[in-house]
């Protein structure tokens, strides 16, 4: 391990190589602030240029640092603008948006910032030290622990629901699990619920609902209501930078826990950041006291750390089961996959032994990235956070049009426009009502994963057997059982 620890230092401390990480962080975090085009579309266009450097170690530094770019700078326009600019974001525009509507935004940026260096920094150190025996321990996950994962998953709408809600955010999160339904199965590829549309038959994209879910029914907002728009504009001053002691005393712990748990969500295969992200917010918010609870969704700084830490270790995870075991964690991995075979690169158990450098100066690339990505940041958070300044008269075109693009870019086709408008309307409808939005795009997400996991545990195992057979998946479910009790608990406690 020292031995390769040392070719990795050699390899990654090269001047071609640094200036791939600079340039790959700068990248992503420009592409990240883009509401919906994420990092997927620019490291599938990166890796013919990526093939032509012809240095393997170079070329996958430079799309590492596009992905994890991409995530840290994501966070920016979830916080300014309310417009996630990838998936793993969304959680972070809870938090985030409130505090930038109470003048905040710089106080905002900073937390993500900070919570971002941090989980990515543990992630790496993590990777470090454990990635062949965490690589053991995901292969011990089969379809009914992917199955209960995503239960539990579930099971954190409780964290999303304000007082008297759990009855909206249930229904939510049925809505949410039945446009999961739309388009073709996995394991009968047949249409489902399309009504004849071609265009539906891969389901609906994930940024076009969260698009319609959280930016759309903003930019309405602020045409109906020109209180909220003149106080947002209001708030538009940069007032404050820092955090004070007392904040970064509450957020260490939430960055701490949430690095761990992001990074080990993110080794399993197919989980990836946005669940991480979800499932940090739900554990903070439960961990919480009920003073914090209140806060939470309202402009709790926990509630901004949690999801910007997990995301962010858990892109850093991700990497565990590709390098070594040669299996993508995510969307975004699966095209590194690519570019890796690509280069003539096989990942798996052997490329640590066959090319030593190329898998431990990625993993030390990860953390000069990090520091690179605060460096870059923190000193540009006034000047990014000045686009609040820009009247709402032009700033609401503005949002429009990059939710507008994100949907289009993101599937191709005008549909997707027509979906999001109709989507925006009635997420907006949702709104006026006081229903939570955040439920409906965890059952969207996790919907496909729980169906398909749990038909193919049904397959395995004749049955439900595979709950009790597999001791593993009983103990996830109770902790799912766990974590919907426990809130219910508490306020009946409270109310004694």
């Amino acid at each position: 391990m020292l031995e390769g620890l040392m070719i990795g230092l050699t390899t990654a401390l090269s001047i071609q190589n640094l200036l791939m990480v600079v340039g790959g962080c700068l990248i992503g975090t420009f592409i990240g602030m883009l509401p919906g085009l994420g990092p997927m579309s620019i490291i599938a266009i990166m890796i013919p240029i990526a093939v032509t450097i012809g240095d393997a170690s170079a070329a996958l530094i430079l799309l590492a640092g596009v992905y994890y770019g991409a995530v840290f700078g994501g966070s920016t326009s979830s916080i300014l603008i309310n417009a996630p600019g990838v998936a793993s974001t969304v959680a972070t525009s809870f938090d985030g948006y409130p505090l930038t509507r109470q003048g905040k935004a710089g106080k905002a940026l900073t937390v993500a910032a900070i919570s971002s260096f941090a989980g990515g920094t543990v992630g790496a150190i993590l990777l470090l030290l454990f990635a062949p025996m965490l690589a053991s321990v995901a292969l011990l996950f089969h379809s009914s622990e992917y199955f209960a994962l995503m239960v539990v998953g579930l099971s954190a709408i409780a964290a999303f629901a304000g007082t008297g809600q759990v009855f909206k955010a249930l229904l939510m999160t049925f809505l949410g699990l039945a446009l999961g339904t739309v388009g073709e199965g996995v394991l009968f590829n047949l249409p489902r619920f399309t009504g004849g549309i071609l265009d539906l038959q891969s389901g609906f994209g994930f940024i076009t609902l969260a698009m319609a879910m959280f930016a759309l029914p903003e930019a309405i907002y602020l045409v109906l209501d020109p209180n909220r728009s003149k106080q947002a504009s209001g708030n538009s001053e940069i007032k404050e930078l820092r955090i004070t002691k007392d904040e970064a005393k509450s957020i260490a712990p939430v960055i701490g826990r949430q690095s761990i748990q992001g990074f080990l969500i993110g080794v399993l295969p197919g989980a990836g950041a946005t669940i991480a992200s979800f499932l940090g917010y739900a554990v903070e918010r439960n961990l919480a006291t009920k003073e914090e609870q209140k806060q939470f969704g309202k402009g709790s700084v926990k509630g901004l750390a949690a999801p910007e830490s997990a995301n962010n270790a858990a892109c850093t995870g991700s990497f565990v089961p590709l390098l070594t075991l040669g299996i993508p964690g995510s969307g975004t991995t699966a095209i590194l996959l690519g570019a890796l075979i690509a280069l003539n690169v096989a990942p798996g158990p052997r490329l640590m032994v066959d090319n030593p450098q190329i898998f431990w100066a990625v993993i030390i690339s990860m953390y000069l990235g990090n520091l690179v990505l605060l460096i870059l940041n923190l000193p540009l958070i006034p000047y990014i956070a000045k686009v609040l300044a820009v009247p709402r008269n032009y700033l609401i075109p503005f949002i429009l049009f990059f939710t507008l693009m994100g949907a289009y870019i993101g599937q191709n086709n005008a549909t997707e426009l027509l979906i999001l408008v109709g989507f925006g309307i009635i997420a907006s409808a949702f709104r006026f009502a006081d229903y939570p939005l955040a439920p409906l795009l965890i059952g969207f997400i996790l919907g496909p994963l729980l169906e398909n996991n749990f038909a193919r545990s049904m397959q395995l195992y004749d049955g439900i057997n595979f709950i009790w057979e597999r001791p593993m998946t009983l103990v996830l479910l109770l902790l799912s059982a766990t974590l919907i009790l426990l809130p219910t608990y508490r306020t009946h406690r409270t109310a004694l």
